[in-house]
């Protein structure tokens, strides 16, 4: 269980969500190679609810502080950030603006990391550890080294949080190890480290009626060169569907036995045993 052990008397968290598209029936803009959002129906990323929970789950041992949900995204993105509200988060920021769209990983962190800086004092960001439209898990460790900040990524456990430090507990593929790093810092989190809760009906109501801020390129400080296609530093050249596959062999039995018998002749008769 979490131990919170601070010198003071809040803890101030931002959570950077995604919103992904909620269907595999999606379509690819013939020109920039990009995901067309518009107009598909979305939903938070499913790793990101994770970092949400944890953040809400900070607040609450803590008995004070402030949960800032982050995301970039087009306008219809407020539906995702209005979820996280009526999940828990406490306020929320919408990074758009269409200079950005286009973006790589290496530009969403850069505008990521202008929009936290522009909210101001935090003590610990939590992302999820990839989204599942792109799968990279870049933009959490990208967005620390740009504030220049430690992170540690695949966090299953958050152990103890101090005034001046956290000690967690990481997924390897070994097994786990523990580390400590000073606040503020940056933490990448798994799905084993909660249990997203459900929206609330107070929530949903506080959901609705929420201001949802919106910042742009220019009020976040940056340059059109170092957001959107222009500041990639990566670019799609060709996206396509992989080839079905043809042939093949199907085995029908209802005895697992038999047909557990059939397919070894089959591979025998193959020359594959």
């Amino acid at each position: 269980m979490l131990n919170i052990l601070y010198g003071r008397n809040k803890l101030n968290v931002i959570v950077c969500i995604k919103q992904v598209p909620e269907t595999t029936e999606i379509s690819i803009n013939p020109e920039t190679n990009t995901l067309v959002r518009e107009g598909i129906e979305s939903i938070v990323n499913p790793f990101d609810e994770y970092a949400l929970e944890e953040g809400i789950r900070i607040k609450e041992r803590a008995g004070e502080g402030k949960v800032t949900v982050l995301s970039m995204g087009p306008p219809q993105a407020e539906s995702a950030l209005r979820e996280c509200i009526a999940r828990g988060a406490d306020e929320a920021v919408l990074l758009s603006d269409r200079r950005f769209a286009g973006s790589d990983t290496w530009a969403t962190s850069r505008i990521l990391e202008a929009g936290i800086r522009h909210i101001g004092e935090y003590d610990a960001i939590i992302c999820g550890q990839q989204a599942i439209d792109g799968d990279t898990a870049q933009v959490g460790p990208g967005i620390s080294v740009r504030l220049g900040i430690p992170q540690v990524a695949y966090v299953s456990e958050i152990i103890e949080l101090t005034g001046q430090e956290c000690k967690v507990r990481r997924l390897v593929e070994t097994g786990h190890e523990i580390y400590e790093a000073p606040l503020p810092c940056l933490i990448t989190v798994v799905k084993e480290i909660n249990e997203p809760r459900l929206a609330s009906l107070r929530g949903k109501m506080k959901a609705k009626k929420v201001d949802i801020t919106v910042w742009g390129l220019d009020e976040i400080g940056i340059s059109e060169d170092e957001a959107g296609l222009k500041g990639s530093r990566t670019q799609v050249v060709e996206i396509f569907s992989p080839p079905k596959p043809e042939g093949g062999i199907r085995i029908e039995e209802e005895d697992t036995g038999a047909a557990a018998q059939k397919l070894y002749s089959l591979l025998k008769e193959n020359s594959i045993l």
